[in-house]
């Protein structure tokens, strides 16, 4: 095994770009596994992930990094592909990352058969030197918005020393480090771009049926409607643009399938277009009879909806989407008609309005 470890190229954004929108701090997730020994049990109690961005040799200088799981942790489960995470997308500083430290607290203990073939528990001592975290080098270049998996791979055979004829059973722990940028960006612009939005994906982030681990990132747009998307786990994803203001004539626009590679910047070629929301139209035919309403696209056959209307001739057919139409009203026994006024058959359908016809009489035929 060897000590390896990706370096990123850069993938920044232009500089007029990274004006207009601000970058998010980097992140890193830090995962413990192992390789296997011949034990029952080794027990190791982690109480802390500590990094340092510089060389210096003195105590200065270290981070601390908020873990979600500390304590005694049974390194030969940590095998086959299992992993155990100590820390979660936790935000680091723009740089190069020098150092890793792993610190381990008191009550490490190994479980070994002995000549009987049963399990049998002993104190894993640690070297004073190691007590106070056992350092890895890095050297991992740290770019603004992406996430970042260190793997700690615990080397379980080599690090159990056991002493001649003291008996004691030593822990002199023999890690490896691997870094692998374990996110990509999404950018891209919405139209129109005046319209303030929000812009999110849903990260799956176990790839299973269960909802509890995914979540969304999100950004806003900036005053030419640009957008950026950090820290993207590599996928395809559908984008979503969400006008800020409900009262908007826009509703919701999309650009589905985008796919993010880690490691690299996505850029949607197409502005994804905000979609006007749809008018309605009413009317009332003055007969009052039951009356058929067909509404088709100005200038074509495309039906885009039809109904009948109420004992009265009263209809209302919502859903409409914005543009001019050409509605027809027909009942047996009644010569059809083709709405107009003023010599016009145009009906004009504006966002999120009620387009209200005038009274229609039909003729008998």
């Amino acid at each position: 095994m060897f000590l390896s470890f990706l370096i990123l190229s850069f993938f920044g954004c232009s500089d007029s770009q990274s004006n207009k929108i601000s970058a998010e701090a980097p992140t890193i997730s830090v995962k413990l596994v192992d390789s296997p020994g011949d034990f029952d049990e080794v027990n190791v109690n982690v109480v802390g992930v500590m990094i340092k961005m510089d060389d210096s040799n003195d105590d200065s200088g270290w981070i601390d990094l908020d873990m979600i799981n500390t304590g005694n942790i049974d390194l030969l489960n940590l095998t086959g592909g299992v992993n155990e995470v100590l820390v979660d997308r936790f935000p680091i500083p723009v740089g190069t990352l020098k150092q890793i430290r792993l610190v381990l607290g008191d009550g490490n203990t190994i479980v070994i058969r002995n000549e009987f073939d049963e399990p049998e528990t002993f104190d894993l001592k640690t070297p004073s030197a190691q007590q106070s975290g056992l350092k890895l080098k890095v050297d991992a270049i740290i770019e603004e918005g992406f996430t970042y998996d260190f793997i700690l791979d615990f080397d379980v055979e080599k690090s159990i020393v056991i002493a001649g004829n003291s008996g004691n059973i030593i822990l002199k722990p023999v890690l490896y480090v691997s870094t692998e940028v374990s996110s990509g960006i999404i950018e891209g612009t919405v139209e129109p771009s005046d319209v303030p939005s929000m812009v999110s994906v849903l990260v799956d982030d176990m790839g299973t049926p269960e909802t509890d681990d995914d979540f969304i990132i999100s950004a806003f747009t900036d005053e030419t409607g640009a957008f950026t998307l950090w820290g993207i786990p590599a996928g395809a994803y559908d984008v979503i643009a969400t006008p800020l203001d409900s009262e908007s004539d826009y509703t919701k626009g999309s650009a589905l399938g985008v796919s993010v590679i880690n490691g690299q910047i996505t850029t949607i070629a197409e502005p994804i277009q905000l979609a006007f929301k749809p008018g309605s139209i009413s009317g009332d035919v003055t007969n009052n009879i039951v009356v058929t309403v067909i509404v088709k696209e100005k200038g074509t056959e495309n039906i885009v909806a039809t109904m009948d209307s109420n004992a009265n001739g009263e209809f209302l057919l919502e859903g409409i989407p914005v543009g001019t139409y050409m509605v027809t009203i027909s009942a047996t026994g009644y010569v059809s008609q083709v709405y107009s006024k003023d010599s016009s058959e145009d009906v004009v359908v504006l966002a999120n309005t009620l387009t209200v016809l005038d009274a229609i009489t039909l003729v008998a035929e």
